[in-house]
């Protein structure tokens, strides 16, 4: 029988099922032969009905689906010792003999299973965040949402007096308490040092805490007493870790800490507490309190100053809509007498009457869908979905290949499969042990992938700047790990299991077998699958790095090379000036400035209203407010547009200002030299007008600024030109010893600062271009199979071509044409998706590249040139090859 002759399946599937098995194979082989007389005779019709009616003429009267009887020579079962002993040594034998192919089969299904493993330590650990709480379905933090001018705003920062009325005036709430981690009233960073020390050391991650936040935090004490821990004026709460570093083998409860070298006010150590576990969203150090502070006078009763972080611990079974709802009655009852009192307008107090609260998880805070401004750092939900969809497909390529490399050989197991047939084995049997053969390579595949993935973790760490560990003691490791194994050898084994078991005997024996041509769309789909994956992760690569060259090359308005920033200066005091000036005495160094607002994120900021004289309260214009030196112009090399600098000999300058262009616009100052402008310090001779400059991150539209003439030491700039920068460093060095020899240097970049705001940016790019290098390789290990499943396929074509005449370039094009195809078409479909996920990632930026079409062409060429050079290969192999070979062999 011809291999595209064959009865239909259905009626075949009922014989095998309902005729008796003893003459079950005699009975199959004279109806397919009169099938295919018939066939012969009368055409595919008539065959297919006389089939059909020799099938129901061979079944038994009252047909049913009989009992199975024990067979005279009972199949083996395949889960047998013996049976498995036999798969074994089958797999052992194969992989002996197609070392190539297997090695590309486990290795491609290794690498899968190890880029997964490490992406689902990423996911779980950013979806673990605050699951600690023990009682973490009643803590919240309060948020507004708000609406002014027609734009909606969303705030986490409340005055003072709010965390008392809640606890005083809502019974809902079971606790209140609330933090305050602004860095110009003292949060942040320090110069610490023990009060029997001399020497300071920088530390971060201070913040002013009430006594009320440790217990709605559930904060585990190892020391002090954690109902009284910050009740007292001056106490501090710190952590193990700091704990260990400046009282190391001591109790340090009792003892003083010295901040900043302000000996008038020591901070006594209250309690110790444990380090807060990496999946925590609060992570501070140093709680400092807020006993017996205020922050400016009358600050604490001030319902204006939005300067706190409120945290609350709800009564169980409370309605948190309702109470939501509720909370509005603040608004009216505080809120808005107090604007009123100060004269606000109508549209501040239409501002304050949009006032909705919101009372967000605790649990909910690290990945903050709701997009607040808390000072924060955050995961990002959309990069767990994306990272999460990258694991699925990356591992769905693996698969892929495994499936194209089983079918791609089918021909070499097609004999296999016969003689099994022929001496008596069942489908289910070979299907079994296909399947056992498919999960034997996950197996080994699952092996190697997790000692590749804890291989590769110090550099995956890197990379998404984080520190996962395998939790190999966690008892739910292996049974994931057996479930996946089991899940990916199916995923890998059904489809080939069943078409290889599906081979008919009879015309493997006659050499008829078809090897595949009805499944060639099925790989082709698989093929571009593949290279869409990778073509949309290249597409993903190539924006990103052009978008961050173009962040790193923008003109900013400033000159942030060689520019070095000392910080902690604060501590020299009245030493400042001295310091300074004996800096401007080195030979590189150009320009020194004192000033703590830098042009990048991170660093001091003062934001207040501007206006002009005659201007309404609702034209007030919102702005920046920085006090600088009368050299930072010169040392940032801002540029001057208009008027002057300031002047140290100038003693009226006190009372000048020089704002930027986006400034001049906002006030429609057409002449803004001379005029006057005013904020809530006073009013201001405008002397100069500086080009716009980035100072915030370019996701960012450049804000209205003014630069004030005044004191801000906690760092200087120091600007210099010079060729060795170590030796300029240690003359710097050199100096700064002689003013403070007890207190350790410490500086940084300009332009490292600058490139640091980005760190996000370029982690998401090494991302993409690591997975973007892991797909392609993949997806071009499944193009190697195919391309040799071709080439083995079209042996006989080729051959007879050649002695034809044709030409190395002809069986070259007539091979490799197919898979270019196919990847273009992949293109097409890649493109889109590529440009929409890009577009929405840009749209991130104010400041971004055009998503012009140049990407795409380099991302297409990239991808048809990696695929040319994968196919070239077997190409040429098949085009070398001897055709008398392979025509004999037919």
């Amino acid at each position: 029988m011809k291999s595209d002759v064959k009865p239909p399946r259905w009626a075949r599937w009922l014989l095998t099922r309902l005729h008796p098995d003893d003459t079950l194979e005699e009975v199959e082989g004279d109806l397919d032969e009169l099938y295919a007389h018939d066939y012969a005779r009368g055409g595919k019709t008539q065959a297919t009905l006389r089939y059909v009616l020799n099938v129901l003429s061979v079944l038994p009267p009252f047909v049913r689906r009989r009992k199975r009887k024990r067979d005279y020579y009972q199949q083996p079962s395949t889960l047998t010792l013996a049976m498995l002993r036999n798969y074994f040594k089958i797999v052992w034998r194969n992989l002996a003999k197609e070392k190539l192919y297997s090695l590309i089969k486990i290795g491609g299904l290794s690498t899968g299973v190890a880029a997964c493993l490490l992406i689902a330590l990423f996911v779980r650990q950013e979806v673990s965040y605050d699951q600690h709480y023990t009682a973490g379905d009643r803590i919240y933090r309060i948020l507004e949402f708000s609406s002014f001018r027609g734009e909606v705003g969303s705030g986490v920062h409340f005055p003072a007096p709010l965390a008392r009325t809640l606890q005083a005036e809502y019974p809902e709430f079971e606790q209140v308490g609330h933090y305050n981690a602004v860095e110009v009233f003292g949060a942040g960073s320090q110069e610490v040092r023990r009060s029997d020390a001399l020497e300071s050391t920088h530390d971060d991650g201070f913040v002013y805490a009430s006594q009320e936040l440790l217990s709605i935090l559930q904060l585990p004490f190892l020391q002090g007493n954690p109902q009284q821990a910050l009740t007292e004026p001056n106490t501090i709460v710190i952590t193990k870790r700091k704990a260990d570093t400046y009282f190391p083998g001591q109790n340090p409860i009792g003892k003083l800490l010295i901040l900043n070298n302000d000996k008038q006010r020591q901070y006594r150590v209250s309690g110790v507490i444990e380090d807060f576990p990496v999946t925590s969203h609060f992570q501070y150090n140093f709680l400092m309190t807020l006993a017996g502070k205020e922050f400016g006078e009358g600050e604490q009763t001030n319902w204006r100053n939005s300067n706190y972080i409120n945290y609350v611990r709800v009564r169980s079974g409370t309605d948190i809509g309702q109470l939501e709802h509720k909370l509005s009655g603040v608004v009216k009852k505080y809120f808005m007498p107090a604007a009123s009192r100060e004269g606000a307008n109508h549209e501040e107090m239409a501002w304050l009457n949009s006032f909705r609260f919101k009372l967000q998880p605790v649990r909910a805070i690290y990945l903050n869908e709701d997009r607040v401004q808390d000072g924060l750092p955050h995961g990002d939900i959309r990069y767990i979905w994306l990272f999460g969809a990258i694991a699925l497909f990356i591992l769905l390529i693996a698969s892929i290949n495994f499936i194209n490399l089983s079918t791609a050989k089918s021909a070499n197991r097609a004999k296999e499969v016969g003689l099994r047939k022929v001496v008596g084995s069942l489908r289910r049997s070979l299907i079994g042990q296909f399947l056992t053969e498919s999960l034997l390579f996950s197996s080994v595949s699952v092996v190697l992938g997790l000692l590749l993935a804890n291989l590769l973790l110090p550099y995956f760490n890197g990379l998404v700047a984080k520190s996962l560990v395998f939790p190999w003691r966690e008892w739910w490791l292996f049974p994931v790990l057996a479930i996946g194994t089991l899940l990916l050898g199916l995923l890998a084994g059904l489809y080939p299991a069943f078409y290889l078991s599906a081979f008919q005997p009879m015309q493997v024996l006659k050499g008829t077998v078809s090897r595949g041509s009805k499944h060639a769309s099925t790989r082709s789909l698989l093929v571009v699958f593949q290279f869409t994956v990778s073509t949309v992760l290249i597409v993903g690569t190539f924006t990103i790095a052009r978008q961050m060259h173009f962040i790193l090359n923008k003109k900013l308005g400033f000159d942030k090379e060689q520019v070095l920033v000392l910080q902690g200066t604060h501590t020299l005091a009245n030493q400042l000036t001295p310091f300074k000036n004996e800096l401007l005495r080195l030979p590189d160094v150009k320009q020194a400035s004192v000033s703590s607002f830098l042009p990048v994120e991170g660093t001091k900021r003062n934001n207040g209203g501007m206006w002009t004289q005659g201007m309404q309260d609702h034209e007030k214009v919102s702005s920046q407010h920085w006090n600088v030196d009368d050299a930072y112009v010169k040392t940032l090399g801002l540029k001057l547009v208009q008027g002057r600098n300031f002047s140290a000999q100038m003693l009226t300058d006190s009372q000048s200002v020089i704002i930027n262009e986006s400034l001049v616009k906002a006030l429609h100052l057409r002449h803004p030299i001379g005029q006057r402008i005013f904020n809530w310090r006073g009013g201001w001779t405008v002397i100069g007008v500086v080009e716009d400059f980035h100072f915030n991150s370019l996701k960012e539209k450049i804000q209205p600024m003014g630069l004030f003439l005044g004191r801000s030491p906690n760092t200087i700039l120091v600007k210099v030109a010079t060729q060795d920068m170590a030796a300029t460093l240690q003359s710097v060095t050199n100096v700064w010893k002689q003013f403070s020899p007890y207190q350790p240097i410490r500086y940084s970049f300009l332009d490292e600062q600058y490139a640091s705001m980005y760190n996000d940016v370029q982690r998401t790019q090494r991302i993409f271009s690591s997975f973007a290098g892991l797909a392609i390789l993949i997806a071009c290990l499944g193009l190697f199979a195919l391309s040799a499943f071709m080439a083995e396929q079209r042996s006989k074509e080729i051959s007879i071509r050649k002695v034809l005449g044709a030409s190395l370039n002809s069986i070259l094009g007539l091979l490799a044409g197919n898979f270019i195809k196919l990847v273009l078409i992949s293109f097409g479909i890649a493109a889109p998706i590529g440009w929409y996920l890009m577009s929405n990632w840009l749209n991130d930026f104010v400041y971004r590249i055009p998503l012009g079409w140049e990407i795409f062409l380099l991302a297409g060429l990239s991808t048809i040139g990696i695929a040319l050079l994968t196919v070239s290969f077997q190409s040429i192999k098949a085009a070398l090859m001897n055709p008398v070979k392979s025509l004999r062999s037919e």
